[in-house]
């Protein structure tokens, strides 16, 4: 197997157009550089120094100190990889434990000093702050470097992690942001070459004496060795030096300690189910692919003690990076692919999720299969085991000395007029004569762009990218070709089979990540030092991208081709992959595609291409994600429309719209529910019992309503878009919760503190609340009262008109309840008639509505509502008449005691007693008090009712005596409301004229028939107890007795009845005899 030539990493010098980027980079900041810092730029990091040295017989000092001097890594990004687990950071994710935050600031904070460099190898001091009562630590930090990498780090903190520790950081970061200051040596072998004998002597003896203690044992075993003519020292020619530099055959990459990335790999390997650890091994291997950490990451599974359960993201697509490795030796990839067969045959071994394939489609440009055609439907009935180590294994397979391959890779000019044809009916070119690559499956193609661009092959990755990217334009334009012709059948139709099964976003090798942060990373325009993070504040600088023409494109730049791949990956129609998993790296994929997209800077020549690839997605039928047909269970394409959206509105707002209108569907629901029609549980938008593989659904459903928001927030002051996106949004959002979330936004966006409201967006946003009030009417939840508060508010907002037409209209929005308790009150209190700012007319209208509409909720749920439009009432006496009226038909129609007391109260509270006395008559008509319900809810009412009776007077009180006896049995019931009536004389009556002057006697009526219904209300009880009685319940029986001897007393032969009573009680229930014994002792 031939690797590709011209391997950048082996010294040869970069490109014309990488020599024109870093130009360029100088140029932007207004001055040009000097010809001896822009060679000495791409010496440092494309050779190392021991082959300048040997290419020249003599290099001027001047030229050797510039090479040096550059050949320290000049960005922090590089830093930052090797010093945190993002690449860079997150947004806003400035967290004090990661160490590339802790050494910034420790560089800010002024910590790092005695910095110097000699030749290839930098030093310094940090002094970090201690602990309260602790110390200041002082840690020695020392760095090889070659041609802008660093090679070996050492630390006084003695740090064992995955990462830089912070104090190298610190260091790293002051040579890059200050390397003016830094005191700048040439090797110390230069040095000690311009010494004479006695100097040479001098200086190693002073140097012994400095540190005899640690170097004075080597020192002489070195120089016993040296006097040794026969010596195996004195043989080899020269000397090391550690500050000279990297040899031409040294490995050229970053430092990790390999043995402590194999210990961590294989913890989190042990700890595969648990998110934190994914996190980091897909952090992990995102970074370093086939670097220092990709070889720790593939020598440590080997003893690993367990291989997770669920299938840790990235793995497989490290390993096909490692199996395909361009120069990698036949023996090299045989144990590999022996290793990797024995875990793939483990029982323990995670599989792969998602149905993607191994074998998928080839790229072609031929005519994809008819959508719905017997071929596309069919599905077969097994599908073989996938482990995450499977497409490794097929990779093993592949190899890079295909002729075709190799000239693709060998030249940026490769076309038909170099080769004339390549045998057969093969096509190769496209009609613009440009290469193609076919036969390979398109993840698998990108596959080996990643592993190029890995391995350190840049160029020959973009002319490969180049060549799949003609490949799929060619087959787009097939596609769209083939949907003209099926397009009238199709519309007709109504829906459509899939047409990729396997998409390309969420795919286990991620290949349109890969095209794109190769294409990205050829354009980025990198500024020499530049910072992450300036001193001035936390703000990450935005990265910088340039236009790199494509060779033999004339017109094209890599920068085109980016956002190019990415639309057509972002915008594929594909089938939702099943699992959990699958579906989460959907979504992230999509999510990481995005953020790099946001990152570059549209000119006019992007927005040109932005739209033309948004025109091509709408025409693109069953091919396209916003296609007019769509699959049912295809992924929505709400992230990117978004994104589209943003991108698009300032050039083409009409497209811009249209795009993301059609995104605004979800297929999957509008399938199960009709328009309008809510979820069964209309708050809990995941659908884990209907959608059993739609796990992400609530997700995808929250991103639908971001879309429809954003658009919302865009059409504001644009009546035409706003009432268009308001049918978008009725027609395809179905969770309740997120169309209030919409109105709540909407509503916000329309009323800006600093400025007049816009009442075309508040009306939306009314409208959006109605709905919500209507598909969530029969169904209560707890933000129902939420939802009505702010529905009264937003009218409110709009004006009286809005907020009485939502009172008239009650009964399709609100409950009884809710209308009488939320929207009658709120809509008529003092603060929303300031708000409205009505005269006395219309504030009289608006009470009118409010009355009408709380009379109206009294006659639907008086239980609820009548005390509720009795207060609304009050000061409009028809209204507060007609309310009492309805309360008396309820008591009629079964209205409960407990209400009727309630308004009764209520009556006498607002200095209506004779009503209240109407009412509590009505109430003790529906009451019944058992014997034994001396705690019943009802009891402090009934005493309220005797209580107001007694005041009204004697009269009264006689009327309401035989409701009493009729609704009580309760014996002491009874005797307490006896007593509390012959306490005191009947009160004032309605005419305020005193009835009576002296108190009522129990023996004379009305209280003669209380007396004897509480006399014959002891006597039942007391046999009805004692049928059932038991010894412990003997004491409780005898205060019983007491009692019931105090109520038969208030009558004029009370001591015979009570005596004859006992008598009965004793020859009927002799057989108690302990019983008895404790009645005659109490009683006689």
């Amino acid at each position: 197997m031939e690797p590709p030539a011209a391997k950048r990493s082996r010294g040869c010098p970069a490109g014309p157009e990488e020599r024109d980027a870093g130009a360029g980079a100088a140029r932007g900041r207004g001055r040009p550089e000097a010809l001896l810092d822009l060679s000495a730029k791409r010496v440092a990091e494309s050779w190392a120094f021991e082959q300048v040295e040997e290419r020249f017989s003599r290099v001027p000092e001047p030229v050797q100190k510039r090479i040096v001097f550059w050949s320290f890594p000049r960005s922090e990004r590089e830093i930052c990889m090797y010093s945190s687990l993002g690449y860079p950071p997150p947004e806003g994710e400035h967290d004090a434990r990661v160490p590339f935050t802790r050494g910034l600031h420790l560089l800010q904070s002024g910590a790092v000093d005695r910095v110097l460099q000699v030749g290839f190898h930098l030093s310094g001091n940090i002094r970090e702050p201690g602990s309260p009562g602790e110390p200041e630590r002082l840690y020695h930090v020392s760095i090889s470097f070659d041609r802008c990498k660093i090679t070996s780090v050492s630390c006084g903190c003695d740090n064992r992690d995955l990462f830089y520790c912070a104090h190298v950081v610190a260091l790293s970061l002051y040579r890059i942001r200050h390397a003016g200051q830094v005191e700048l040596r040439l090797p110390i072998s230069e040095t000690l070459s311009q010494m004479n004998r006695d100097q040479l002597q001098k200086f190693v003896q002073y140097l012994i004496s400095a540190h005899h203690t640690e170097v004075l044992p080597t020192a002489q075993r070195l120089a016993d060795e040296i006097l040794l003519l026969g010596s195996e020292i004195n043989l080899v020619n020269g000397a090391p030096d550690p500050t000279a530099g990297a040899g031409i055959e040294d490995a050229n990459c970053w430092h990790l300690d390999e043995e402590q990335i194999q210990e961590q790999v294989k913890q989190l390997l042990s700890n595969g189910g648990y998110y934190g650890a994914s996190q980091q091994l897909r952090s992990m291997f995102s970074k370093v692919p086939c670097g220092p950490a990709g070889r720790g990451v593939q020598k440590a599974p080997a003893d690993a003690p367990a291989l997770p359960h669920h299938p840790v993201p990235g793995t497989g697509a490290l390993w096909v990076c490692v199996v395909l490795s361009p120069h990698c030796k036949p023996e090299e990839r045989a144990g590999w692919l022996q290793l990797l067969s024995r875990w793939d045959k483990l029982d323990v071994c995670p599989l792969e999720e998602g149905n993607y394939s191994f074998d998928g489609p080839s790229l072609r440009p031929t005519v994809a299969p008819v959508p719905g055609s017997e071929e596309e439907e069919e599905v077969a009935a097994t599908s073989p085991r996938h482990t995450v180590f499977g497409r490794a294994l097929l990779a093993g397979e592949l190899r890079w000395n295909d002729a075709y391959l190799q000239r693709i890779l060998a030249s940026d000019s490769y076309g038909p007029s170099l080769t004339g044809s390549m045998g057969g009916d093969k096509l190769t070119f496209d009609p613009q004569g440009r290469p193609l690559w076919l036969g390979e499956p398109f993840p698998t193609a990108c596959a080996r762009v990643d592993t190029l661009r890995a391995h350190g092959y840049p160029r020959q990755a973009l002319r490969l990218a180049s060549a799949i990217i003609n490949t799929l334009r060619l087959q787009q334009r097939h596609q769209l070709e083939s949907y003209k012709q099926q397009k009238k059948e199709l519309l007709q139709k109504g829906s459509t089979c899939i047409t990729n099964t396997e998409g390309w976003v969420g795919h286990p090798l991620d290949p349109i990540g890969c095209l794109c942060r190769a294409l990205l990373e050829a354009c980025r325009l990198e500024e020499e030092t530049l910072t992450l993070y300036p001193d001035s504040g936390p703000e990450k600088r935005k990265v910088a991208y340039q236009h790199v023409p494509v060779p033999g494109s004339p017109g094209e730049s890599y920068l085109v081709l980016a956002l190019e791949v990415a639309l057509l990956g972002l915008g594929q129609q594909r089938a939702l992959p099943e699992g959990l998993y699958a579906q989460d790296k959907v979504v992230r994929n999509e999510e990481q595609l995005l953020a790099l997209l946001e990152e570059v800077e549209l000119d006019e020549r992007l927005v040109q291409v932005l739209r033309k690839q948004a025109g091509l997605l709408l025409e693109g039928g069953p091919f396209s994600g916003f296609g007019e047909v769509l699959f049912r269970e295809s992924v929505p394409m709400h992230t990117c429309a978004r994104y589209l959206f943003t991108a698009l509105l300032p050039h083409d707002p009409d497209l811009a719209y249209r795009l993301a209108l059609r995104a605004m569907r979800l297929p999957v629901l509008e399938t199960a529910f009709p328009a309008g029609e809510p979820h069964p549980s209309p708050l809990d938008s995941i659908m884990s019992n209907r959608f059993p593989r739609w796990f992400i659904l609530g997700h995808l459903e929250t991103r639908q309503c971001e879309l429809a928001s954003t658009m919302l927030t865009a059409a504001k002051g644009d009546p035409k878009w706003l009432h268009t996106v308001l049918g978008s949004i009725q027609q395809n959002i179905h969770s309740p919760a997120l169309l209030f979330k919409l109105a709540q936004d909407a509503c916000k966006t329309a009323t800006p503190v600093s400025a007049p409201p816009d009442t075309t967006l508040l009306g939306i946003a009314l409208e959006l609340g109605r709905q919500v009030m209507r598909m969530t009417l029969n169904v209560m939840t707890w933000r129902r009262r939420e939802m009505v508060r702010w529905l009264v508010s937003c009218a409110t907002e709009i004006g009286p008109q809005a907020l009485m037409n939502i009172m008239q209209n009650w009964y399709s929005l609100f409950t009884p309840v809710e209308a009488a308790t939320i929207v009658a009150v709120t809509g008529t209190t003092h603060a929303t008639l300031l708000r409205l700012q009505l005269d006395t007319p219309r504030r009289e209208e608006l009470w009118a509505c409010a009355r009408t509409l709380a009379l109206q909720c009294a006659m639907k749920d008086p239980q609820n509502c009548a005390l509720p439009a009795l207060t609304l009432c009050e000061k409009n006496h028809s209204a507060f008449e007609a309310a009492y009226q309805i309360v008396l038909d309820a008591a009629a129609g079964g209205l409960g005691h407990a209400h009727l007391f309630t308004v009764a109260r209520y009556m006498e509270h607002r200095g209506l007693p004779l009503r209240a006395y109407k009412l509590a008559t009505l109430a003790l008509a529906q009451l019944s008090i058992a014997f034994n319900q001396d705690s019943h809810p009802a009891v402090n009412d009934v005493l309220w009712a005797c209580s107001l009776s007694h005041s009204l007077g004697r009269h009264e009180l006689s009327a309401i005596v035989p409701l009493i006896i009729r609704s009580i049995h309760c014996a002491p019931m009874l005797s307490d409301i006896l007593r509390r009536w012959t306490l005191s004389a009947p009160g004032l009556g309605p005419l305020g004229a005193r009835r009576a002057a002296k108190p009522l006697g129990a023996d004379r009526a009305p209280l003669c028939q209380l007396l004897d219904a509480a006399v014959t209300a002891y006597i039942t009880t007391s046999h009805s107890r004692l049928t059932h009685i038991s010894p412990r319940h003997y004491g409780d029986f005898i205060e019983f007795l007491g009692k019931a001897r105090e109520t038969f007393l208030l009558a004029p032969d009370g001591h015979l009845q009570f005596a004859q009573f006992l008598e009965n009680l004793k020859q009927t229930y002799k057989g108690k005899k302990k019983l008895m014994l404790l009645v005659r002792e109490r009683f006689g």
